[in-house]
């Protein structure tokens, strides 16, 4: 099974990722289960979401305390929280940020890698300048990283369950896969 944790804030999409992952995995022949971790927080408040791929059916419906795979859509909460909690020794970490994977302060041996989901979401007029909207990027640069599921899968699971502007949601996909990133 693979299990993947996305920290995030209130409206930034990490509850829909992890929903257009599984839905993507599903396409693939997998099984697949997304869900997410909130209390009475409001937007802008840190988030998780979680989503396990398996090729044996999922009846796991509890947090994701081990990841296999971490997505931090704003590297700011690599301060607040403890991003890094529980990731497995063959795991690997993606950050939506600006900046090299090795000038974020990640004390880790997994791989970590970075993509803008920030620049490409605004470059895509997905949210507002103040909010951009990081998701679709980011699950680009998780299929660039890991290959979880093709990128072909994810652009479809984008187009059927993005609320608006599709096309521009899959294409942040694409432009992160592409290379947005380091």
């Amino acid at each position: 099974m693979i299990e993947i944790r996305f920290h995030g804030r209130g409206g930034q999409g990490a509850v829909l990722a992890s929903e257009i992952l599984a839905r993507a995995a599903i396409k693939e022949g997998l099984s697949a289960s997304a869900f997410p971790f909130f209390g009475v927080e409001r937007k802008g408040s840190p988030v998780m979401a979680f989503c396990r791929i398996d090729r044996r059916p999922i009846r796991l419906h509890t947090g994701i305390y081990e990841p296999d795979h971490v997505v931090v859509l704003d590297q700011a909460l690599i301060r607040l929280t403890d991003v890094l909690s529980g990731l497995k020794e063959d795991g690997t970490v993606l950050v939506n940020s600006s900046r090299e994977p090795e000038e974020l302060g990640l004390e880790t041996s997994c791989p970590v890698a970075t993509v803008d989901a920030t620049s490409i979401a605004l470059s895509r007029r997905l949210g507002s300048p103040s909010s951009p909207i990081v998701n679709t990027a980011i699950l680009g640069g998780l299929a660039r990283q890991c290959g979880i599921v093709p990128i072909e899968a994810i652009l479809d699971a984008i187009r059927c369950m993005a609320p608006v502007k599709k096309e521009e949601n899959a294409q942040a996909a694409l432009d992160a896969y592409n290379g947005g990133g380091s």
